[in-house]
């Protein structure tokens, strides 16, 4: 009964993900291994916007859609060596096989791209945005959510603790959503390199490579 309360509250109570608690022991746990694997960061874009408009519980139900569509695929291709974790509200942590990158991330961008849109009223659909408000209080066209992913690997880093790898997700995450369209973007830099960001070559960014 004490180990199950402790991992109840380990969970996000709406996904059932584990939280950031055992994110943060996985992450350790592959650091002390020597197996190559990707720490995917997963955020909404224009989430907020949707909220505002749909309702919260609208939201939350979106934020459930997107846990179950992470679970499927990573835990459908990887199996036991998959992680998926619920930072909160529209953030995500997924850790993969670094040779798993392209096959789960465009899986997972691509079939989100055909749900997202059966989230919004008809109109809003047929025209791809709606009128809102952006975080300034800007009334401007709203473009339909997308999914941005950042990506961090230890293949060419050298990683000393969990926090460091949490930072970089959290940069190429950022990194991620100044692009257009539901994208993953890896970070490519080493240990004695300065910063180059890559988006893999089956999703490009009007046909070139981003860095």
């Amino acid at each position: 009964m004490l180990a199950r309360s402790d991992r109840d509250l380990g969970v996000h109570p709406s996904t059932r993900l584990d939280g950031a608690g055992a994110i943060e022991n996985e992450i350790t746990r592959r650091l002390e291994g020597r197996d190559l694997f990707a720490v995917c960061y997963a955020d909404l874009d224009h989430f907020k916007e949707y909220n505002d408009r749909y309702s919260y519980y609208e939201g939350d139900r979106v934020i459930r859609i997107l846990a179950m569509l992470l679970h499927d695929v990573v835990k459908g291709m990887f199996g036991e060596y998959a992680f998926v974790g619920h930072i909160g509200g529209d953030d995500f942590i997924f850790i993969i096989p670094y040779d798993g990158i392209a096959d789960a991330c465009g899986e997972i961008t691509a079939t989100f791209d055909l749900l997202v849109p059966y989230q919004y009223s008809e109109p809003d659909r047929r025209a791809g945005y709606f009128f809102g408000k952006d975080r300034r209080g800007v009334l401007d066209r709203v473009p339909l959510m997308t999914l941005s992913i950042g990506i961090v690997t230890n293949v060419q880093r050298t990683f000393k603790e969990a926090r460091q790898v949490s930072r970089l997700a959290t940069e190429m995450k950022t990194y991620a959503k100044t692009l257009s369209g539901s994208v993953y973007s890896i970070d490519r830099r080493t240990d004695d390199r300065p910063p180059s960001f890559e988006r893999p070559q089956d999703k490009p960014l009007e046909g070139r490579e981003q860095e």
